[in-house]
């Protein structure tokens, strides 16, 4: 498998978004990033070439055939992934995208004065469905869910709203799995078929990840 994906292109979202407040405040989450640059490596090391969107994080993106566009809030990171969807052959959506963001960021700290703050927030845009509206069938993807009551039927929805071929479901009830850890313990869920996985480093998390997707586009 050692050029398995030789030919094909990537586009892979890591990372949190942030959406601003005011100038230093944001709303955000505790993703690190290291699931989709984990991914990222992964696909790169088995021959493809990788467009790597990426939220604010520490990491960095060490193979030649990983580029990467830094973005912060869900907007930014919407608009750069529409730019790269269409000439992309696999799409993986890693991202842990903020579902919600000030409906108007003040340009100016906010000082503290009463003793309660009520701040307006407007939904953002489902990156994965709002793609999964434009899907060619010969276009694979697969998208992530971060779940913690009614898991497998969450993930099923998902898959369906989204117009997903495969989604990577993580549940926070189990240890070691989710954000701010160096393991994760996945379940992947399809339409036909549901595969469980035990609790690895993410690095062996993103192989197994990589080598379904093999297995189902040369099923």
């Amino acid at each position: 498998m050692e050029n398995s994906f030789s030919g094909k292109k990537v586009l892979l979202t890591a990372g949190p978004t942030y959406e601003p407040i005011d100038p230093v405040r944001f709303i955000g989450n505790h993703s690190t990033g290291k699931m989709g640059y984990a991914l990222a490596a992964c696909f790169a090391a088995h021959g493809a070439q990788v467009q790597l969107v990426s939220g604010p994080t520490n990491l960095a993106a060490q193979h030649p055939a990983i580029q990467v566009t830094s973005v912060t809030t869900a907007d930014e990171m919407y608009e750069a992934v529409k730019l790269l969807a269409e000439d992309a052959d696999i799409w993986v959506f890693a991202a842990a995208v903020a579902d919600y963001k000030p409906k108007v960021a003040a340009d100016k700290k906010l000082k503290k004065s009463d003793a309660e703050l009520t701040i307006e927030l407007v939904k953002n845009v489902d990156i994965a469905a709002a793609l999964g509206k434009q899907k060619r069938a010969d276009q694979f993807s697969v998208g992530f869910a971060l779940e913690t009551d009614n898991e497998g039927e969450n993930a099923k929805v998902k898959l369906q709203k989204k117009n997903l071929d495969m989604i990577v479901l993580n549940s926070l009830r189990d240890a070691g799995a989710g954000f701010r850890h160096e393991t994760n313990k996945i379940t992947i869920i399809e339409q036909e078929a549901t595969t469980l996985f035990s609790l690895k480093h993410k690095d062996e998390v993103a192989q197994d990840i990589v080598n379904l997707v093999w297995e189902r586009l040369h099923a």
